[in-house]
């Protein structure tokens, strides 16, 4: 059950006052340690309009140490600038921005299907720049089918790869090519089980300062999204805006999409797809199983062009994320104080 308004409680501590083996009480807001694979067992699933981003103690948070050390906060909401998204320190399979229906091994990397379309979408996306990933059609039994491609993510999780303007996909069965559901011909015969494909996508520089394909983007800080707690864990929820989405694409001139087949290339799916920032990912029907692979190491590395492997984009996007949320307190500076959030200085001050 997701806990909106998250309050702090009081830490019950003993021999508080000073003296020596005495301890400041910590925080009970420090999340526990994180599973082996990067994230919380039981989690929030992004769906029904809203996005859940897992968040974590920000040391560089103003006041930061005060909020810990002080009780009289205690049973008050959080301040959200106290804590920043937690980025993931490699490229895996998002356990939240996919649909819950899919098992996901615990390497995170391969993924097994049920019953209808849905799909699964990459931890990280690339905003600029040529960027490349494959994907191995680990087991696909009769009747069972995949789209492949690039969603943004506003995509529709319950849907193919392809169903709607934020996504473009590659299906496997007769090998049709799909955007906002209409499907064209792209290749004489699909792909199966065993077969390898990679996916290129470039975007060019937009020299917009306020679109995410410009080199200069920055994401979103969350700061002043509302924390919600769910399982012993912290997370910004963002609610969706898809009619201000849809009525804000526009295309990206020289942008494309390129597929490969165990190496050889397929040729150019789309070009001039919507601005935005764009992850990979891949829609299951039925029980097919696929295998991520973003790099370094590919089976079938492209030729002739160049191209960064997805894996680069974590660093690139904790770096980008360290640098969004020091210019918010920047630009809030002398503003993220405890006393002005709660609308009086605490009691003892």
């Amino acid at each position: 059950m997701i806990r909106r308004g998250t309050k702090r409680k009081p830490t019950t501590t003993q021999n508080q006052g000073p003296g020596p083996g005495n301890r400041k009480p910590k925080s009970e807001f420090n999340p526990p340690k994180l599973p082996a694979n990067g994230y919380p067992t039981e989690h929030p699933f992004n769906k029904d309009g809203y996005r859940y981003i897992l968040a974590e103690p920000d040391p560089h948070g103003p006041f930061r140490q005060e909020f810990d050390e002080n009780q009289d906060w205690a049973g008050k909401p959080i301040p959200c600038w106290l804590y920043r998204r937690l980025c993931p320190k490699s490229v895996l399979v998002a356990m939240h921005d996919r649909a819950p229906q899919l098992k996901v091994c615990e390497d995170r990397l391969t993924v097994t299907g049920e019953r209808g379309y849905c799909m699964a979408r990459a931890t990280h996306g690339a905003h600029y720049g040529s960027w490349f990933y494959e994907i191995k059609i680990t087991d696909m039994p009769d009747g069972s089918h995949v789209r492949l491609g690039w969603s943004q993510e506003l995509g529709n999780l319950q849907g193919p790869c392809g169903y709607d303007k934020f996504s473009y996909a590659w299906r496997s069965r007769k090998g049709t090519r799909f955007h906002e559901s209409i499907g064209k011909h792209f290749t004489d015969g699909g792909y199966g089980q065993g077969d390898v494909i990679g996916m290129l996508i470039v975007l060019p520089k937009d020299d917009d300062p306020e679109s995410p394909n410009n080199p200069n983007y920055l994401p979103p800080t969350f700061k002043e999204k509302p924390l919600v707690k769910f399982k012993s864990y912290l997370y910004f929820e963002e609610k969706d805006d898809i009619p201000a989405a849809l009525k804000n694409l526009q295309p990206l001139k020289g942008s494309k999409i390129i597929y490969y087949k165990n190496g050889q290339e397929m040729g150019t799916a789309y070009e001039d797809i919507y601005k935005g920032v764009y992850y990979p990912a891949a829609s299951f029907y039925k029980n097919v199983t696929l295998t991520f692979n973003f790099g370094p190491n590919f089976v079938y590395p492209p030729k002739g062009v160049e191209y960064r492997a997805i894996e680069e984009l974590a660093e690139d996007a904790s770096s980008r994320q360290t640098l969004s949320d020091l210019v918010y307190f920047a630009e809030n500076d002398g503003l993220l104080r405890l006393d002005t959030f709660y609308g009086t200085a605490p009691v003892g001050s």
